[in-house]
């Protein structure tokens, strides 16, 4: 992907933001947080669904790694206007049916309007409100992924 192209939605400051509110929301919760902006790669990725791009894009960052299985992949297509938001096993069993659903909702009511930076943001917040419940810090905790919001 091109800077020029992700700078019609998200400036670098906006950038290095997110990636201070994802360490400090992760800074409460043994839960790991990413976020990664991307464009499928080859032919054989563009027949995938963007689950399973997103699935691929989770096991690439290493997040099916994380202590407690507790990583939250934020998936975002921007060239496709699509998303994804996916919950390795340690927190997806423990959070109520419908709330990745419910996240989705909201950020795509901050892009419709082309509130990029705010829908990106607000995702981050909620996933880490869930973190929080289900997977809180302990003594001891690491950052285990990048705080940085993945390019490619």
């Amino acid at each position: 992907m091109s800077k020029g192209f992700l700078k019609k939605y998200l400036t670098d400051e906006q950038l290095r933001a997110i990636a201070s509110r994802i360490a400090e929301q992760e800074s409460r919760t043994h839960g790991e947080i990413h976020v990664s902006i991307r464009h499928r790669l080859h032919w054989k990725e563009r027949k995938k669904s963007l689950h399973d791009v997103a699935i691929g894009e989770f096991h690439r960052l290493g997040m099916h790694r994380s202590r407690k299985r507790s990583g939250v992949l934020i998936l975002l297509l921007f060239s496709e206007r699509k998303f994804q938001i996916i919950a390795d096993e340690g927190i997806h069993t423990k959070v109520p049916a419908g709330t990745w659903e419910r996240m989705a909702e909201m950020i795509s009511s901050h892009f419709v309007k082309g509130n990029f930076y705010d829908g990106i943001c607000a995702a981050v917040d909620a996933v880490g409100i869930e973190l929080r419940k289900y997977v809180p810090r302990e003594a001891g905790d690491t950052d285990e992924i990048s705080n940085d919001v993945d390019v490619s």
